[in-house]
């Protein structure tokens, strides 16, 4: 169903492409990143219980991303909460790195991103997922990638925080980010509108 949804709207956008147009699909979600120590599990001895140190305050920011499962390019912004505001200056930034290239945005049914007063771009078309089903957005594998280096570790501020994702984002590599996102439904429908593409001229 979401494939022959996605089919769809690429045919619908390609019959209105100025020629020589680029069209990207990409994925967009946030996640939210905080002090609040990230449990996870640990090697110990055999009969050793394992046990780690934990802190409790809850100063926290979000991450704003989108991913481009076809190249694995990758577009992360950090903002205070999750609001429309916020995403709308996500969107405009995101416009910004796009330049002229047209973008299809798969994203969830969040508030923030159904708000009558979100402005969408000419160049950024968006695509709705169905509600409650967060598995078909392949960035969230991209954010479990993401924290698992966080799990078990103790951050004395927000910048302490802020400093080791940092550290984690240089180490991305497009390889890393085609690898979790390449969902076989996302790539039929992208191969099918490059058929159609190549096939046209």
């Amino acid at each position: 169903m979401q494939e022959k949804k996605l089919g769809i709207i690429l045919n619908r956008l390609e019959e209105h492409l100025a020629p020589g147009k680029c069209v990207r699909y990409l994925c967009q979600d946030e996640t939210r990143v905080g002090l609040k120590t990230l449990t996870g599990k640990v090697i110990t001895a055999s009969g050793v219980k394992p046990t780690v140190k934990v802190i409790w305050p809850r100063d926290n920011f979000w991450i704003y991303g989108a991913i481009e499962p076809l190249t694995g390019d990758h577009f992360l912004y950090e903002y205070p909460k999750l609001d429309g505001e916020c995403f709308q200056q996500f969107l405009d930034w995101l416009s910004v790195q796009l330049g002229s290239d047209y973008a299809i945005l798969q994203i969830d049914q969040a508030p923030a991103h159904t708000s009558s007063a979100i402005s969408w771009q000419e160049f950024i078309i968006p695509l709705f997922q169905p509600p409650s089903a967060p598995e078909l957005n392949p960035i969230e594998r991209l954010w479990q990638a993401l924290k698992k280096p966080l799990k078990n570790q103790l951050f004395s501020s927000l910048q302490a925080l802020r400093e080791r994702i940092q550290e984690i984002f240089d180490q991305l590599t497009f390889e890393q980010v085609i690898s979790v996102s390449s969902y076989n439904f996302i790539l039929e429908a992208l191969l099918y509108l490059e058929f159609r593409l190549s096939h046209a001229k």
